[in-house]
């Protein structure tokens, strides 16, 4: 079988960032940005719980999907299987410069949420009780905190 794109990626020098991972266009002719959201060192840092990563996604797909300019773009966001970070689709063409913003300001959303998690309750998800704000916002936070980079290591 032929390897796929995400596993040609040098994870060994990977710093935390946002980066394009794919572009993929539709059948209909729509093209969809894929970008990585790293929000760990892989490998060399602890990965991020899930239960973290699962309070994040809550809080970072409710923001997203209400963002004033944004909002008719986000196809997507959700946490990777290595939890060391989360993927976001977009809708067009982007480049990791045009949604930096974006990051922060979603980042910025979940370091200082307050309260109960959208979503978290037994009727609107499959596993509620399953979430660590605290460490959500921690992680957030963190990421804020990183000189973050744009382009994948070659």
């Amino acid at each position: 079988m032929e390897k796929i794109a995400s596993f040609t990626i040098n994870h060994t020098c990977l710093e935390p960032g946002v980066y394009v991972s794919r572009r993929d266009v539709t059948p209909s002719g729509d093209t969809v940005t894929t970008f990585d959201v790293r929000m760990t060192r892989p490998n060399r840092e602890p990965a991020l719980s899930p239960q973290a990563l699962h309070a994040m996604e809550h809080l970072a797909a409710t923001f997203l999907r209400n963002h004033p300019v944004w909002r008719d773009r986000i196809v997507y966001w959700g946490p990777m299987g290595c939890c060391t970070g989360n993927y976001l689709l977009v809708q067009g063409s982007a480049e990791s410069a045009d949604i930096l913003p974006l990051i922060r300001e979603t980042m910025e959303f979940v370091a200082s949420f307050e309260g109960e998690v959208p979503g978290a309750t037994p009727r609107d998800c499959g596993n509620y009780s399953f979430m660590d704000l605290p460490a959500a916002r921690e992680a957030a936070r963190a990421f804020l905190a990183e000189n973050l980079c744009t382009e994948y290591p070659e």
